[in-house]
C-alpha cells in the first residue's frame, strides 16, 4: 500500500491557467532556445522523485526544478549534520537534526511556482515508486540502488544513480529498453544548396562550393526545389554517405529523370530506439562515458572501487575515516576481491590500489563543486529522459578531480582532516583544516551576477570563500533582475524582479553562510571604473573570477589580471555547451592569447538583393529597423542640436554623406506625418516599395530567364528568383507589418498610435498607392566586389539641393525625434512584430520558409541559449580550479582547461 504521509502529484505544472499548452516564454525563453516547444511540453509532463537531500541531492532538485518538469518529490529519511552545511545550500545551522527533506522543501518551492514541490520521508515502496516518471537516487545504499533499479526497469521508470564522495563523482542511467530518442544532439538542422545529382547506383549529390555540408555519414536529408530529377522533391527521408566536405551518395537515381539544376538538401532529425540494461545487469557489464582522455583506465578502476566503498558501508555501518590507514587497506581489500569475483571484462590489469586508498580517505567528504558538477550532468540527464532529447549517458559515468589535493600529500593526516563539528566537515575531510584556513583569508573579485555568477556565489559560500577574518567577495553587476534571469539565475525569486543582481545575490548568500563576507558592487568593468578599481584595489586581491556575457569585457579583465599578474578564472556556457579555462601568472597563457575565429557575416548584396535563408531576411529586417526607427531619428537630432551635423557629414566617406542628408530630408520634409493617419499611409507606401516595386526593379534588371556571360542562368545556385507581393488588408501577415510598422514610424514622431486592427484596415482603404513603373538606368550590384569597385563619388549638385531643401533649426524650435533602440524582450513594443513580419515578408517574396516568431527572437536578437544543468556544471569545474590556485599548484599539469557539451556526452580536460 501506499504510504499515508505520501504525496500526491498534482495534475499540471505547466501554467497557472490550466492550460498545457502554454508554456511561459517569459520565464523559459533563454532554455527553449536549448530544448524548443515539443520537449519542453514533454518536460511538463513528468513527475520526478529525488531520493537523497544532502548536497548532491539538492543540487540536481534545484536544477530540475528550474528546468520546469511537471511536480518533484523530495525524499529522505536522514536528519540534516553539521557536515551537510559544507554543500547543502538550502541548509541553515539551525536546521541541524531536522530532516533534510522537510527543511530543503519550502526554499526549493520557491524557485519555481510551475513546479510543485513536497517531501516524503517514508518508505520507498513499490506502490509509491509508481507513480512516477523519473527516479533519482542520491546517498542511498547499493542494495537499495539494485531494488529500486530493478523495479523501475520492469516498470518503464526512468532511473538515475548520482553518488559524490570527496573529489569523485559517479552516475548511472537507465532509461529502459525503449527509449525514443527524438535528436541526438540540438543543433538546428543543417542545410546547403545542390549543384548536381548524378544519375547512378547510388547516386552522388554535389554541393554548392560556397560552403562545407556538414552532415554525417547515417544523417537522413529530404529535398525540395530540384528541377530536373524531380523525383528527389518530397521523398521520404533517407540516409546519406559522405564522400566529402561537399559530396554525399543518396539512393539510387539510376531511373530518375536528368537532373537540371537548382535543389535544397535538408538534414531531417529521424526518432530512433535506443536500449538500457537494467542496473543489476550493468552493474556486471559496464559501459562507460569519457569524462578525461588523460585518465582513460580510471573508470573501470572506479567501478569496482564504488562497489568496494558499498561493501565497507554494510559491514561497518559506517563510511571509512578520513585518511584512515587502516580502513583504507580493508577497502583495497574489499576492492580485489571485487575484481576477482568480476567478469574477465571488466578489469584485466591490476587493480590501481592507490585509486582505491584515496576513495577511502574522502569518502566522508562532500564537497560543494563536485556536486554542483555532477549534480549539473544528472539533472541534465533526467530532463533528457522526460523530453527525448540529447544523447543520454550510455551509462556510466566515473569523474575524480585528485589534482586538486594539496602538492605536499604529507599534510593531510588523519587528525587534520577528523570532523570538528563545523559546517566545513565535509571539505576537512578531504582537504584537511589548513586549506580552510586558507579559504577564510581570501579576497576575490567577481565580475557579474549573472547566471554563473550566482552559483559561483554559492559555491563561494558553500567552501567558505572569503568567509574568514580578512578575507572579502567584492561581486559587482549593474543590471536588474528580470523575470526571464529566474529560470536559471536561481539566487532571485519572482519578488526580486527589478531589483539589482548584485546586492540581492550577495543577500542571498548571506542567509546560506552568515559567515561570508561580500561587497556588491554595480559598476560596470572598464576604463571608465578604473578610478575605483584602481592598483590598490588590485593588489589586494588574491584573484578575480569572470561570470561576463561579452568578449570584450572578459577580454578586459584578463588584461588587468596579466598586468596585476592576478589569477583568472574564466568560463562561459552556450545551451548544452561549456568551457572553463584558468590563467595563472607565469604559468598558462592568457585569456587573450587565442581568439575565437570572427563571426561569419551575409555578404551586403546577398542582404540587399539575393537572399537564400531566413537568416539573410531576418538580417535584412534587423537592418530595416534600424534604417526607419533609429538612425534617422538620430541624424535629425544631431541636425537640430549641431551647427556643424552637416558640415562634418559631408566628410563623410563615399556615399554616406547623400544617404545621411537624403534621411535627414525625408524625415523633416517628405515623409514627416502630421497624424495617425499619415503613419498608416507611410506604413503602407513603405510595403508596397520594399515587397513589390523593388522586386518588379530587380526583375526588371534581371529577369527570370536572363543568362550570365558564360551562358548558364543568372537565378540558379544561391540566387533565389524573387517574385513581387500583392498587398491584401485581409492578409494577417500583411497587417501585422503595416501595425508594427505605423506604430514605430509614429513613436519616433511622439505620435500616439494604435492597436485597433480594424480601423487600420479602414484607414487603409484612403491610402492612394501610385502605380510603379520600372526605370531604366538603375544600377544593382550582383556581388560585393563589384559594389566595392564601383563608382562611389557624390554629384556635388545633388548635395547642395538636399542641403537648400532642409529646413532650419530654428524653424523646428522644441521638435525633436525619438530613436528606437530595439528591445526584442517586450512582446508589446512592435520590435519583434516588425521584425518577424518584414522578416516572413521578404523570405515569402524569394519563396524562402518563413519563421516562428521563437526563431526570429533567436536569430535576430543574438540570444545565447541558455539552461541551468551546463551552468552548474560548469562553475562546479571552476570552483575545482579555484581549489588549486588558492593552494597555490606549481605544477603546470595539475590545472585543467574543461570543454563539455552535455547533450552528445562529451568531456574534455587539458592543461
Amino acid at each position: 500500500p501506499v504510504p499515508s504521509d505520501a504525496p500526491t502529484a498534482p495534475a499540471n505544472g505547466m501554467a497557472k491557467n490550466g492550460n498545457e499548452a502554454d508554456i511561459d516564454e517569459g520565464l523559459y525563453s533563454r532554455q527553449l532556445y536549448v530544448l524548443g516547444h515539443d520537449a519542453m511540453k514533454r518536460l511538463q509532463t513528468s513527475s520526478v522523485l529525488v531520493s537523497g537531500l544532502r548536497g548532491l541531492g539538492v543540487e540536481i532538485a534545484k536544477n530540475i526544478i528550474l528546468g520546469g518538469v511537471k511536480a518533484v518529490t523530495l525524499h529522505d529519511q536522514g536528519a540534516a549534520q553539521w557536515a551537510d552545511l559544507s554543500s547543502q545550500f538550502y541548509l541553515r545551522e539551525e536546521d541541524v537534526g531536522k530532516n533534510r527533506a522537510e527543511v530543503s522543501q519550502p526554499r526549493l518551492a520557491e524557485l519555481n511556482a510551475y513546479v510543485p514541490v513536497c517531501s516524503y520521508t517514508g518508505p520507498l515502496t513499490e506502490d509509491f515508486l509508481s507513480s512516477f516518471q523519473v527516479v533519482v537516487l542520491t546517498n542511498s545504499p547499493l542494495e537499495e540502488q539494485l531494488r529500486v533499479g530493478q523495479f523501475c526497469h520492469g516498470h518503464g521508470i526512468k532511473l538515475v544513480v548520482a553518488d559524490t564522495r570527496g573529489l569523485f563523482g559517479q552516475l548511472f542511467c537507465d532509461f529502459g529498453e525503449e527509449m525514443i530518442l527524438t535528436d541526438a544532439n540540438g543543433e538546428q538542422p543543417l542545410s546547403a544548396m545542390v549543384s548536381m545529382v548524378t544519375k547512378d547506383n547510388p547516386g552522388v549529390v554535389t554541393c554548392l562550393d560556397e560552403a562545407r555540408h556538414g552532415f554525417e555519414s547515417g544523417d537522413f536529408v529530404t529535398f525540395t526545389e530540384v528541377q530536373g530529377m524531380s523525383e528527389l522533391n518530397g521523398i521520404s527521408p533517407m540516409e546519406i554517405k559522405v564522400l566529402g566536405p561537399y559530396t554525399f551518395s543518396i539512393c539510387d537515381t539510376a531511373r530518375f529523370s536528368d537532373y537540371i539544376r537548382g535543389g535544397i538538401v535538408t538534414q531531417v532529425k529521424v526518432p530512433k530506439k535506443i536500449s538500457f540494461k537494467s542496473l543489476p545487469v550493468s552493474l556486471a557489464e559496464p559501459e562507460f562515458v569519457m569524462t578525461d582522455f588523460a585518465k582513460f583506465s580510471r573508470p573501470a578502476h572506479l567501478h569496482v572501487a564504488f562497489q568496494a566503498l558499498h561493501q565497507f558501508y554494510s559491514q561497518r555501518g559506517r563510511l571509512p575515516h578520513p585518511q584512515n590507514q587502516l580502513d583504507a587497506a580493508e577497502m583495497v581489500s574489499l576492492a580485489q576481491g571485487i575484481k576477482e569475483a568480476a567478469s574477465s571484462g571488466l578489469l584485466q590489469e591490476d587493480l590501481d590500489e592507490e585509486l582505491v586508498r584515496q576513495l577511502a580517505y574522502m569518502a566522508a567528504g562532500d564537497l560543494a563543486p563536485i556536486n554542483a558538477f555532477i549534480g549539473g550532468l544528472a539533472a541534465q540527464e533526467v530532463m533528457k529522459a522526460c523530453s527525448g532529447k540529447f544523447m543520454p549517458i550510455m551509462q556510466w559515468l566515473y569523474f575524480d578531480a585528485l589534482e586538486c589535493l594539496p602538492e605536499d600529500r604529507e599534510t593531510l593526516t588523519e587528525d587534520n582532516c577528523r570532523p570538528r563539528q563545523t559546517r566545513y566537515d565535509g571539505q576537512v575531510a578531504v582537504f584537511g583544516s589548513h586549506l580552510q584556513e586558507k579559504l577564510g583569508k581570501q579576497r576575490y573579485f567577481l565580475v557579474g551576477a549573472g547566471a554563473i555568477g550566482c552559483e559561483l556565489l554559492k559555491n563561494f559560500a558553500m567552501i567558505g570563500l572569503g568567509c574568514g577574518d580578512s578575507g572579502e567577495v567584492i561581486v559587482t553587476d549593474m543590471d536588474t533582475i528580470e523575470k526571464s534571469n529566474l529560470n536559471r539565475q536561481f539566487l532571485f525569486r519572482p519578488w526580486d524582479v527589478t531589483k539589482l543582481k548584485s546586492d540581492t545575490a550577495a543577500a542571498a548568500v548571506r542567509q546560506m553562510n552568515p559567515q561570508i563576507h561580500v561587497t556588491s558592487h554595480q559598476n560596470r568593468v572598464g576604463p571608465d571604473t578604473e578610478r575605483i578599481y584602481d592598483d590598490d584595489f588590485f593588489q589586494a586581491l588574491d584573484g578575480v573570477t569572470n561570470a561576463l556575457d561579452n568578449v570584450d569585457a572578459r577580454m578586459y579583465m584578463d588584461r588587468r589580471c596579466v598586468y596585476y599578474r592576478k589569477p583568472l578564472l574564466e568560463s562561459g556556457t552556450l545551451g548544452t555547451k561549456g568551457n572553463v579555462q584558468v590563467v595563472i601568472p607565469f604559468l598558462t597563457e592568457s585569456y587573450s592569447s587565442s581568439q575565437d575565429p570572427p563571426e561569419k557575416s551575409i555578404p551586403i548584396c546577398t542582404l540587399k538583393n539575393f537572399p537564400n535563408a531566413i537568416e539573410h531576411t531576418l538580417q535584412w529586417a534587423r537592418d530595416e529597423f534600424e534604417g526607419l526607427f533609429k538612425q534617422p531619428a538620430e541624424s535629425v537630432n544631431q541636425y537640430l542640436t549641431d551647427p556643424k551635423f552637416v558640415e562634418r557629414t559631408l566628410r563623410l566617406a563615399g556615399t554616406q554623406p547623400l544617404e545621411v542628408l537624403e534621411a535627414v530630408q525625408r524625415s523633416l520634409v517628405l515623409q514627416r506625418p502630421r497624424s495617425w493617419a499619415d503613419c498608416v499611409a507611410w506604413a503602407c507606401l513603405h510595403w508596397h516599395a520594399q515587397y513589390a516595386n523593388n522586386i518588379r526593379q530587380l526583375l526588371h534588371n534581371f529577369p527570370p530567364e536572363q543568362l550570365t556571360s558564360s551562358g548558364a542562368p543568372f537565378w540558379s545556385g544561391p540566387k533565389r528568383c524573387p517574385h513581387p507581393l500583392t498587398f491584401d488588408v485581409h492578409n494577417p501577415l500583411h497587417l501585422d507589418y503595416i501595425m508594427a510598422a505605423a506604430n514605430l514610424f509614429a513613436q519616433t514622431y511622439g505620435l500616439v498610435g494604435s492597436r485597433d486592427r480594424a480601423a487600420v484596415a479602414t484607414l487603409l482603404q484612403t491610402v492612394h498607392i501610385p502605380e510603379f513603373t520600372p526605370k531604366s538606368g538603375v544600377k544593382i550590384h550582383v556581388s560585393d566586389q563589384e559594389l566595392q569597385s564601383a563608382n562611389t563619388s557624390v554629384d556635388d549638385s545633388r548635395l547642395e539641393e538636399l542641403k537648400a531643401t532642409l529646413p532650419s533649426p530654428e524653424k523646428l524650435s522644441g521638435f525633436k525625434m525619438y530613436p528606437i533602440d530595439f528591445e526584442k524582450d517586450d512582446d508589446n513594443n512592435f520590435h519583434m512584430d516588425f521584425i518577424v513580419a518584414a522578416s516572413n515578408l521578404r523570405a515569402e517574396n524569394y519563396d524562402i520558409p518563413p519563421a516562428d516568431r521563437h526563431k526570429s527572437k533567436l536569430i535576430a536578437g543574438k540570444i545565447i541559449p541558455a539552461i541551468a544543468t551546463t551552468t552548474a556544471a560548469v562553475v562546479g569545474l571552476v570552483c575545482l580550479e579555484l581549489y588549486k590556485v588558492v593552494q597555490g599548484h606549481q605544477r603546470l599539469e595539475a590545472y585543467k582547461n574543461g570543454f563539455s557539451q552535455s547533450s552528445l556526452c562529451l568531456f574534455f580536460g587539458f592543461l
